[in-house]
């Protein structure tokens, strides 16, 4: 009876009054949810600053992690508690980890402190110690390639692993490889087998193939199909499969792409270098092709404009760019020039001739045999002074 008459009395409500009794219900409802996300939202906000504020402490305290670092890294981490990161610092303090190493390895991979020691770090410290990485060996191989901690055991550090032991033999050039080798994933092994495979084909030699895969591990796992092109270019540029060169400059031209390749090309041109100049000097020395821009227009500008050196005297020598400016090539020059001003040594002495030597060999033979002559070369030498000041002295 009663809930009859409330429905009768509803139904009789003229249409504009329950127009509006409706549109408060609906208001107060928005209003009601509004007004409980704010607080929700407040409340999650003021739980990510605590957790923030936490996760910078720990790492600050207990990582040693510089207090700048710290704040970017805890932007990424829900760290609320102390259990996980103590366990993962202690099973690494345990396996040999000074602190400032485990401060440099969480520093490089912040993730690991929130990582399960027991289930999921310790079986893989178990397979480094299992193949021979030794306690002082362990932390530079997880330091220089954190991301192996990444990886599944199972589905890619040990199929890896094998696929590399396979190819390398001995476990210390596997070691070494994986310190390079950064896209660990199934496809990426499979890639490798294959690319092995097409390396034989060419006629590689072993000792070849294995310093590619120990040094630039990470060229081995490029899709087969890219390649298959940045070895048959090789070929095609003139290289001798036979010859270290060869994996060089596979690796060279992978790591270019064409657009960088050309604007090298382009660059080269602008000191002189025809493009047969360019692939001369890369067949001799493939990193040619690496050099900036910026240190190729200062070594070129010293060499040929301050020194007199002709361009294709570079060319011919082009192991010259991969030195420093500063530390090898300026000072040597210095010395050559003095002792070229004072007929000492032949005008026509080629940059191989006194660039390539080792510091001890280029000390005897271009500075401690003519300080007697020149008194003053070895403070030419070791930029104490300037050439001409040497020379007029």
């Amino acid at each position: 009876m009663h809930s009859f008459q409330f429905s009768r009395l509803s139904v009789s409500i003229p249409y504009r009054r329950r127009t509006q009794m409706d549109f408060l219900h609906q208001n107060a409802f928005f209003f009601y949810n509004s007004f409980t996300s704010v607080r929700l939202s407040e409340s999650d906000e003021q739980k990510q600053q605590e957790e923030s504020s936490f996760a910078v402490s720990y790492l600050s305290n207990s990582c040693r992690i510089p207090s700048k670092r710290a704040i970017e890294v805890s932007k990424r981490l829900r760290l609320n508690s102390i259990d996980k990161p103590n366990s993962v610092r202690n099973l690494l303090k345990n396996y040999g980890f000074s602190e400032t190493q485990i401060s440099t390895l969480v520093g490089r991979l912040q993730s690991l402190i929130l990582a399960d020691a027991k289930a999921t770090l310790l079986p893989k410290i178990e397979f480094f110690k299992s193949i021979g990485v030794s306690s002082s060996d362990l932390p530079r191989l997880l330091i220089t390639n954190p991301r192996l901690l990444k990886r599944s055991l199972e589905n890619n550090l040990i199929p890896c692993y094998q696929s590399l032991k396979s190819v390398l033999i001995d476990d210390e050039k596997v070691i070494s490889a994986m310190k390079h080798a950064f896209y660990l994933y199934k496809d990426g092994i499979d890639y490798m087998v294959a690319n092995v495979k097409l390396l034989r084909e060419f006629g590689v030699p072993q000792s070849h193939i294995s310093l590619l895969v120990t040094h630039y591990s990470n060229v081995v796992f490029t899709e087969h199909r890219k390649f298959v092109e940045a070895t048959e270019t090789t070929k095609e540029i003139g290289f001798d499969p036979l010859k270290a060169t060869f994996i060089l400059a596979i690796q060279v031209i992978i790591k270019m792409k064409k657009l960088n390749w050309e604007s090298r090309l382009e660059v080269y041109r602008r000191w002189g270098w025809s493009r047969d100049d360019t692939l001369l000097a890369f067949r001799k020395q493939p990193h040619v092709m690496l050099v900036s821009e910026e240190k190729i227009n200062k070594m070129m500008d010293f060499l040929l404009n301050k020194m007199g050196w002709p361009s294709e005297c570079i060319a011919r020598y082009p192991t010259i760019l991969s030195y420093s400016l500063e530390k090898r090539i300026m000072p040597r020059c210095s010395v050559v020039q003095i002792l070229k001003s004072k007929g000492l040594v032949n005008n026509d002495l080629r940059l191989g001739g006194f660039m390539g030597l080792s510091e001890k060999v280029f000390l005897k033979d271009f500075v401690t045999k003519f300080l007697e002559t020149v008194p003053l070369l070895l403070n030419v030498y070791e930029q104490k002074m300037l050439p001409a000041d040497a020379v007029t002295s």
